[in-house]
């Protein structure tokens, strides 16, 4: 009892190796996933039996691949075995023989797996491509990418797409990409590789799937964006930067020494999006990104944590506070969102040691309007908003000029003006350096 999983190459009969002709002649039947393959028409057709009919009934691939799987595994506990025959190579791209195994290994049943020429091979002759020279090639599927809002690969470093069969895949693909690449970004779209039949041609992204030329044999090669492209270009200039042989500056700097730069480099974001410069908004980032990266750099150096451990950390932590997107959580809007994600932070600081208040996490080096607005809008989480009177309010202001304690009851003046903000959904802070921009820009006039 053996199931042997041979690999039928990518698609002329010439890429069989001598193996898989011996065994698939030698065989009575031929148990393959799918009879669309250009190899399957060397043999009998009634020595062939496909599992097309699974595929016909229209349900999801992981459902199709699952039952695929169970026959064949059932099929391998008979005394003669089973010969199951999969397109390329069985371990690239074949859900089929993963899930094989898994159930052969449950039930005590031998897996043979007989190599095959796989898609990649043909292709990078078709594209003269030399793997080894592109600088870490990434290989994804066509349908992993298009489930995902944000491509799993670095713009930086080139890329192959597979099995991208069909035009409505490809649009998907295409959306997905976009959130990395742009759009005049060249596509080179490969059919038929390792037939007869090879068909090239190169399209700017957004115009992807302009065409319905797709099929299962058809990849899709990007090549690099311009160098310095990804977050793993910024670390590796910042590992360069602080190495022995790097720059004497940025290797003397410590966590505290970067404080001010830091702070500097998140109001100058904020001043970029104040006067709505958007180039200067995408610098500005660039810099505030920089100092998360000089502290991660400094911190791995000592072995304290690495930028995995920073990513992961917020990652995990977005999962955990949005049950309502990455749980089966139903919420009803925004209140109901702000309420949940309250109670969760609350019972993330009661599994802490230190039991932190209910404040926790507000920075203290805020800005005191900001600051403000921050305390009122978790008060309010909390249940524990306050009501505004204007009215109140316009009585202290004539009060202000002969009131013993003028700092103290101006304290409560702006709290209560930053709570009136809070209730009606403004932003304090912004509106005041709106106002403060429009003072600096009549006071320049004034001296111009």
């Amino acid at each position: 009892m053996a199931i042997t999983i041979v690999g039928l190459g990518p698609g002329d009969p010439k890429y069989l190796t001598q193996e898989a002709w011996r065994i698939l002649n030698e065989a009575s039947r031929i148990y393959v996933r799918t009879r669309e393959h250009p190899t399957i028409a060397s043999f009998p057709p009634d020595k062939v039996i496909g599992f097309d009919d699974v595929y016909a009934r229209g349900e999801e691939f992981a459902t199709v691949y699952e039952e695929i799987a169970r026959r064949v595994v059932e099929l391998g506990t008979q005394p003669e075995g089973v010969v199951y025959a999969v397109p390329g190579h069985p371990q690239v791209g074949e859900q089929t023989t993963r899930r094989i195994r898994e159930l052969a290994r449950e039930r005590g049943l031998e897996v043979l797996i007989v190599d095959g020429l796989s898609f990649l091979e043909p292709m990078f002759t078709a594209l003269n491509l030399d793997p080894l020279e592109q600088m870490g090639l990434q290989i994804a599927d066509a349908m992993v990418v298009a489930r995902r809002h944000y491509p799993p690969l670095e713009p930086s470093r080139p890329a192959l797409i597979a099995q991208c069969d069909s035009r409505t895949l490809a649009s998907d693909v295409k959306l997905t990409l976009l959130n990395a690449y742009p759009e005049d970004h060249p596509v080179t779209v490969l059919s038929g590789a390792g037939t007869n039949m090879v068909a090239i041609r190169q399209v700017p992204l957004a115009e992807l799937d302009h065409s319905s030329q797709f099929d299962h044999l058809t990849t899709l090669y990007l090549p690099s964006v311009a160098p310095g492209g990804s977050v793993t270009d910024l670390l590796e200039v910042m590992a360069q930067l602080r190495a022995p042989d790097g720059c004497p500056w940025d290797r003397q700097q410590t966590h505290e020494s970067l404080r001010a730069y830091l702070l500097e480099e998140a109001y100058e974001v904020l001043a970029a999006l104040d006067c709505g410069d958007m180039e200067a908004l995408r610098e500005e980032l660039g810099d505030l990104l920089l100092q998360v990266v000089f502290h991660t750099q400094i911190a791995s150096e000592g072995s304290v944590f690495r930028m995995a451990d920073v990513t992961r950390g917020i990652v995990t932590k977005l999962w955990r506070r949005h049950p309502h997107v990455f749980g089966d959580l139903s919420v009803s809007g925004v209140g109901e969102v702000l309420h949940n994600w309250e109670a969760i932070k609350a019972d993330e600081r009661n599994q802490k040691s230190d039991r932190q208040g209910p404040l926790s996490g507000i920075p203290q080096g805020l800005p005191a309007l900001a600051q403000a607005q921050a305390y009122l809008a978790r008060a309010e989480r909390l249940g524990l908003s306050q009501p505004v009177d204007l009215s109140t309010i316009a009585t202290w202001l004539l009060e202000l000029d002969r009131a013993p304690n003028a700092e103290e009851l101006l304290g409560q003046v702006l709290l209560s003006l930053a709570n009136w903000a809070q209730q009606h959904n403004l932003d304090a802070e912004s509106a005041l350096r709106t106002v403060n921009a429009r003072l600096a820009a009549q006071v320049n006039r004034h001296y111009a």
